[in-house]
């Protein structure tokens, strides 16, 4: 399958179903098309983008033993994720030029994601609340309307949005145990180990495509769009192994530590 064709069918048909359906056949890549960047996804009438403020927040972890509490916060994870889905065949769609590895690995990267949201929308519903049944944000999807290039995407979505993952995943895994739900507390262990791989492939193509003479940790900044910055890369609670095992150098990882990301604030393009 062409990478072009899948990214339209993730991005632009209206059922789930065929957003979140896995391509088995190889993809290739020798009708890219022409950059086209488009405002919103394509989405089911019960997953459309909500007015602002309109849905609802991630429930305090002290409430998950309720079921309904868990349903919701597994709804709106199921949302981030389809979020991050959309978002990525964006960038295949909007950035054509950018080199097929890079691509390729991005579409083995959807179908996790693809994966990520099935498992939170079938749980929720388990758990009583079928996905579509409450309104849902699109934070995640207009951030992605800053991105003006392929590393803005690695600096925004695998380095900050996935990189804080590494420490959301672990801290709710904890509140799923403690709440008696251990199928939930699985499910956040099972995407835990696939966000390591989605940050090391987020780094990896930093290093690929930042300017030679350019650090990592400067490049990362610089392609940051406000309010985006490094303390969104992080949780609650800061945990280095993951951020080892995805082959941040320790550099990197200790410029992450909260403590330090105070004194760094990122500039936006005109420096300020």
């Amino acid at each position: 399958m062409e990478l072009r064709i899948f990214a339209e069918r993730v991005l632009l048909s209206e059922s789930l179903e065929t957003k979140l359906e896995r391509v088995t056949e190889s993809f290739t890549d020798n009708d890219p098309g022409e950059a086209r960047r488009y405002v919103e996804p394509v989405r089911p009438g019960n997953l459309i983008f909500a007015p602002r403020r309109s849905a609802p927040s991630m429930p305090h972890p002290s409430t998950f033993t309720e079921t309904r509490k868990r349903a919701i916060a597994h709804h709106i994870l199921a949302n981030h994720e389809l979020q991050a889905l959309e978002v990525m065949a964006w960038v295949l769609l909007a950035f054509p030029d950018a080199p097929f590895e890079f691509r390729r690995g991005l579409a083995d990267v959807m179908a996790d994601e693809q994966r990520h949201t099935k498992m939170h929308a079938e749980h929720a519903a388990a758990l009583g609340i079928h996905f579509g049944e409450l309104p849902v944000n699109c934070y995640i999807w207009k951030k992605s309307q800053e991105f003006q290039s392929v590393l803005d995407y690695l600096a925004g979505i695998p380095l900050t949005f996935e990189g804080r993952n590494l420490d959301h995943t672990l801290e709710f895994e904890e509140y799923f145990e403690k709440a008696g739900d251990p199928k939930s507390a699985a499910i956040m262990k099972a995407i835990h180990k696939d966000e390591i791989h989605h940050v090391a492939f987020g780094l990896k193509w930093l290093r690929i495509l930042k300017p030679a003479d350019q650090s990592e940790w400067d490049a990362y900044l610089e392609h940051l769009h406000w309010p985006l910055r490094p303390d969104k890369s992080v949780g609650d609670v800061f945990h280095r192994e993951p951020r080892i095992a995805a082959g941040m150098t320790a550099d990197f990882i200790d410029r992450l530590q909260p403590e330090e990301i105070k004194d760094q604030p990122c500039k936006d393009r005109d420096g300020h």
